[in-house]
């Protein structure tokens, strides 16, 4: 079993992508972070302030409940955590995911998908939500279709 795992959030396939490509790359096991109820097309209408995803974002206190609890974490010791950048940061079941677990001792690196925005204040509104001594790496903000080269190329480039 590898010491590295990918874990990831995806609404509508990009972050999906994404993190089994860079699971290639790293020999990583995966984990896909899902909500209990699924975000349908309406739901992520980002130009409808009643969508479900615009309420959630709106209220920083939001934690959409998780379809399950087994992501293995307590087996690794790296873990790169991905999701699609919602405005401008973190989607909150990211927050969800972070406050099931346990991550003392634990790298956690930071990866997403977006067609322009980069990390904004994910960071600060991740950190609380993670009790423990945690190495925190910030990544980058990646096109859903990035190559394996250079994801390989970027992974080189990490503190790890």
């Amino acid at each position: 079993m590898s010491k590295t795992l990918v874990a990831f959030f995806s609404a509508s396939g990009s972050t999906r992508k994404l993190a089994n490509t860079l699971a290639e790359v790293l020999g990583a096991d995966t984990y896909e972070i899902k909500p209990a109820t699924p975000y349908t097309g309406k739901d992520l209408n980002w130009n409808n302030s009643q969508s479900r995803s615009s309420v959630e974002m709106a209220d920083i206190t939001t934690r959409p409940a998780l379809a399950d609890k087994t992501a293995p974490v307590a087996e690794h010791d790296t873990i790169f955590i991905g999701f699609p950048i919602w405005w401008y940061v973190a989607p909150h079941i990211i927050n969800s995911f972070l406050e099931s677990y346990d991550f003392s001792g634990k790298t956690i690196v930071l990866f997403a998908t977006s067609g322009g925005s980069g990390f904004g204040d994910t960071l600060n509104q991740l950190k609380p939500s993670c009790a423990g001594s945690v190495k925190w790496i910030v990544g980058q903000v990646f096109r859903g279709r990035t190559d394996k080269a250079t994801l390989d190329s970027w992974v080189k480039t990490l503190p790890l």
